[in-house]
């Protein structure tokens, strides 16, 4: 068994690995200190907007599903569209203005620089996409291409990797130990609608429903089960 002595004559970086070992063993229980703070208690109006969000989003990638079909099997391989520089122009504006926000948040250190560049990733791959594909079979599609492969998706993937990084530092800053944050899909989300295991749960009150397998058990007297408690 590792005592202080044991922890103190390792390095960091076996520190953090062991930490991160620990963190994907015990993930529920390293989380919970993170619920201790105050939670986001809704009450019905914040489970009615929950149940809202999971039938809009499951009914959107459903018609997406069949939207998308129908699409592949009815859209010609060639069309002349109208507005294209209105499109294109637009869109770069857009971009311009996201990379402009995402330098601001880093210059001042505001937590939405995670946003920033969560939403700069997402635009760099649209660009990437939209630009070798449309370009497919004419004499810029090698450049587009190439713009893609160099620049647009590896500082998408930096961007996802900084917004991971400070997420993690945040969470770490909460729980006191950056190294210990599980993995993020292990994570319940901090508000009293996160309890449940099954599409059923999603009709029931919060303080109705049994911890889901990822949801740390609160002991008794535990602070937030008291105010989820008080909530319903």
């Amino acid at each position: 068994m590792l005592d202080e002595a044991d922890l103190q004559r390792m390095s960091h970086e076996e520190r953090a690995a062991l930490a991160r070992t620990l963190a994907e063993m015990e993930g529920p229980r390293l989380v919970a200190p993170l619920l201790a703070g105050p939670v986001l208690t809704g009450g019905a109006r914040g489970q009615w907007r929950r149940r809202v969000l999971i039938g809009t989003a499951l009914a959107c990638a459903l018609g997406l599903a069949a939207w998308v079909g129908w699409l592949a099997v009815t859209l010609p391989l060639r069309y002349r569209a109208g507005g294209w520089s209105a499109a294109w122009v637009g869109f770069d504006l857009v971009l311009l203005g996201v990379f402009a926000a995402t330098a601001w948040a880093a210059w001042r250190r505001r937590q939405i620089l995670i946003l920033c560049l969560v939403v700069l990733a997402t635009l760099l791959i649209c660009d990437a996409w939209f630009d070798t594909t449309l370009d497919y079979a004419t004499r810029d599609f090698w450049f587009s291409l190439l713009l893609a492969l160099a620049v647009e998706l590896p500082l998408a993937v930096l961007a996802l990797i900084g917004a991971r990084r400070l997420l993690r530092l945040t969470l770490g800053r909460i729980g006191g130990d950056a190294a210990a944050v599980p993995p993020f899909w292990k994570v319940p989300m901090f508000t009293d609608e996160t309890a449940g295991s099954g599409y059923r749960d999603v009709f029931r009150p919060a303080h109705e429903l049994e911890p889901g397998p990822g949801d740390p058990v609160p002991g008794p007297g535990d602070p937030v089960s008291e105010r989820q408690r008080a909530a319903g």
